[in-house]
């Protein structure tokens, strides 16, 4: 046997062991070799051998749990796997299901689920109600699927309107009687959070021993935020609050006193989660959150997670990136979807369950500086700083992911797509272009070598190097700066003039383009043409053909 002198030769050489004891503790749901449910044939769509996988790992974990979570990479049918475990699991039964999407993806999640589910009717919730600019849809609207567009085409409802009951015995069964088929309701995620107005709220007094100084309206005292008060001019775009744990010179629970409020003199209004959150808990068999890593952070929109988590019955979430690199990334998210287990497991909303999060699951490094002792009589001063670093623990997939999560990789489903092949031409430059290219490089290597260490020379070079061949003209002068330690400040310097060639010509590298593109297009097949710069210095917009 080699030598095992790292964690990794470990693995590699017991791989094969460690692969049957993770699929002993840790059994899939859904096994390659078990049946499938016949209401997979029920989807306008196959889903390939993986995607079924995963699609009965879903339905099967909903048997189990509320939430479940689909880890798969881009282009692996993410929609296609959550809206099929969707039909799945509602087995014959009229369901009706809330997608909260990227808003870029509105349209393209209700086409989707057009081509997906049989029978299914599709809303948009634009807002809460009617009113508002005319020009604009408001309400709830239907959609319809027409020459592969999306249409509002049909019934128009608002949010206030679906929950009453009327004459029904309840809000929900008047919806089934009315829609009598399966119903998805998309809303864009930054519609759905899209609440009312607020501004500051907090005191200043003109007398006393506070005078001048901003109080909190619930102790009439200032706030402190590390040993300073905090002053009128600190209040920024963002919500300030505070936890107050004294009453007077007594102590009590803590209590959260926000320092904002609702803005009167604006429009009043809910966000659309917000109020399907009080007012029609229950009413949603199923919730789709799109790009769930997108809503881990403590914002409107990650609340609106939590609302979702907490006033439907089942809930999916669907990301390509589980993790921003760090472990805790996973908390606020973890938190929203099973806060029941994340208390089993000792930890609490805020910042101490955070940082307990990270010490057992996280990777930690601490510096220790030791100042040297002045002399024989004094000791040495010693101080620690904690880091958070990348990484996560296996036993973070151990505790929380591997019971919560499908995982579909690219490399599942490549057997069932069509081959890909990449294919490299390389075209010469122009005698004038190539002249000035090699002075640019020239101009670059002189300005290295005399700012030896300059970022902002590296960066110039590199940016401007990529971009020249295909843009060759209205650069300009190329600059970089650095410190002067007599002026105590940053100054520019010059680091090239790139040589302005014709902006009408067409180039080598254009000819061939456009070359290919007419032969492509002679064949019969689509073009897609993709480039680099096309904002500050399109290198499209010179070539009409």
């Amino acid at each position: 046997m080699p030598e095992l002198s790292t964690i990794y030769d470990y693995m590699r050489a017991h791989a094969n062991l460690l692969g049957e004891r993770i699929l002993h503790e840790y059994p899939a749901l859904h096994q390659f070799d078990n049946p499938v449910s016949p209401r997979i044939e029920g989807l306008l769509r196959t889903p390939f051998p993986a995607q079924t996988i995963a699609i009965m790992g879903v339905a099967k974990r909903w048997q189990q749990a509320r939430t479940a979570m689909v880890v798969a990479e881009c282009g692996t049918g993410k929609t296609l796997i959550s809206l099929g475990a969707i039909h799945v699991h509602g087995q014959r039964s009229p369901f009706t299901a809330l997608a909260m999407v990227p808003p870029h993806l509105v349209e393209k999640w209700a086409r989707e689920a057009f081509l997906t589910l049989p029978g299914l009717r599709v809303f948009l919730i634009d807002d809460l109600r009617n009113g508002g600019d005319e020009n604009k849809s408001h309400g709830v609207n239907e959609v319809r699927l027409r020459q592969g567009r999306i249409v509002r085409e049909g019934l128009h409802t608002t949010l206030s309107e679906l929950r009453l009951r009327k004459d029904s015995p309840s809000s929900r069964k008047r919806w089934l009687s009315l829609c009598g088929r399966p119903s998805l309701f998309i809303v864009g995620r930054e519609r759905a959070k899209l609440g009312y107005f607020w501004r500051h709220a907090y005191r200043v007094p003109h007398s006393g021993p506070y005078v001048g100084c901003v109080v909190n309206s619930d102790t009439g005292k200032p706030v402190i935020v590390d040993d300073s008060r905090l002053t009128a001019g600190e209040f920024e775009k963002i919500k300030i609050a505070e936890t107050i744990e004294t009453r007077g010179e007594k102590s009590c629970r803590p209590l959260h006193s926000p320092l904002w409020q609702a803005d009167s003199d604006k429009i009043r209004r809910m966000a659309p989660i917000e109020f399907i959150g009080r007012y029609m808990p229950e009413w949603f068999d199923y919730t789709i959150c799109d790009e769930i890593h997108q809503l881990a952070g403590d914002t409107a929109q990650g609340n609106a997670l939590g609302t979702l988590a907490s006033c439907t019955d089942r809930i999916v979430g669907l990301t390509g990136t589980l993790l921003g690199g760090y472990a805790d990334d996973l908390f606020n998210t973890l938190f929203r979807l099973e806060a029941r287990r994340m208390k089993e497991h000792g930890y609490e909303w805020g910042t101490t369950g955070r940082s307990s999060f990270i010490q057992d699951y996280g990777v930690l490094e601490t510096i220790t500086k030791v100042e040297p002792a002045n002399n024989a009589c004094s000791k040495a001063k010693a101080t620690s700083t904690v880091r958070r670093k990348p990484g996560a623990s296996p036993l973070l997939f151990g505790e929380f992911l591997m019971q919560l999560c499908a995982f579909v990789f690219l490399e599942d489903i490549s057997g069932e797509l069509p081959s890909y092949e990449e294919t490299y031409l390389s075209v010469p430059m122009d005698a004038p272009m190539q002249e000035a290219y090699r002075e640019l490089e020239d101009d670059m290597r002189k300005a290295l070598k005399a700012h030896r260490g300059n970022r902002s020379v590296l960066s110039t070079m590199l940016n401007t190097l990529l971009l020249y061949p295909d843009h060759p003209y209205g650069i300009g002068t190329l600059y970089g700066t650095e410190f002067d330690p007599e002026l105590k400040r940053r100054v520019r310097f010059v680091i090239a003039e790139p040589r302005e060639l014709p902006e009408d010509r067409i180039y080598s590298k254009e000819r061939r383009l456009i070359e290919e593109i007419k032969k492509e297009l002679a064949e019969g097949r689509r073009c897609q043409v993709f480039a680099v710069y096309t904002q500050k210095h399109d290198v499209t917009a010179a070539n009409p053909e």
